[in-house]
């Protein structure tokens, strides 16, 4: 982590592709990764985990988002935590473009 990194233009950058979901990643050092998603309307990630902790960020669009079992509607500006190894998936309900910063954690 020994330089800044900056990022613009990042949305029109990346758009929405036709029944796709596309990433780029923003920032990846020893301490934290950060990852910009577009996902076209029906785009799904299946149930999974991450040994990091995660902040996840809608900028636009809505997500069907699920934590541990449970499903949360998701608009523009709303923000979830993860724990680390926390179970999630998601379902685009409508072409949207979502941030998730992961997080190195020491779990001792």
């Amino acid at each position: 982590m020994d330089s800044s990194t900056v990022a613009l233009g990042v949305l029109s950058d990346l758009p929405i592709a036709r029944e796709a979901t596309t990433s780029r990643v923003l920032v990846n050092n020893e301490h934290l990764r950060t990852v910009v998603f577009s996902f076209d309307a029906g785009q799904v990630l299946t149930e999974h985990a991450s040994p990091r902790a995660v902040v996840v960020q809608l900028l636009d669009g809505r997500l069907s988002f699920t934590v541990a079992g449970e499903e949360h509607e998701m608009h523009p500006g709303d923000v979830i935590y993860l724990a680390p190894n926390e179970r999630h998936a998601l379902e685009a309900l409508e072409p949207s473009h979502m941030s998730l910063v992961m997080v190195d954690v020491d779990v001792a």
